[in-house]
């Protein structure tokens, strides 16, 4: 099977929902977490990558932005991906079912 690593990361979907939603709408974050009815330190965390973006969020996310939970989902899986492809953790300790299979 053929693998695709990206070599750039991907956007946080927090710093998309900054730059692209509120402030381009100038919304501040005191007024866009009464609106998506979430604390104010959750969603200071979330637009400033502190925080993933977790299936309830992207939900109401997509409700706010007339968008798609899968939208948002999809931002995070790709950098969760990239995360996982880029961390020092290289598992020496797993085997190949195939090598296994020939044992």
């Amino acid at each position: 099977m053929a693998s695709f690593k990206r070599t750039r990361q991907p956007v946080h979907p927090g710093r998309i929902f900054r730059e692209d939603v509120l402030e381009e709408l100038d919304i501040n974050i005191t007024r866009a977490a009464s609106m998506l009815a979430v604390s104010r330190k959750h969603l200071s965390k979330f637009v400033n990558e502190n925080v993933d973006c977790s299936p309830e969020m992207a939900h109401r996310l997509a409700k706010a932005t007339n968008t798609s939970v899968a939208s948002w989902m999809n931002m995070q899986n790709s950098l969760n991906i990239w995360r996982e492809e880029n961390s020092p953790n290289d598992f020496k300790e797993v085997e190949q079912f195939n090598n296994a299979m020939t044992a």
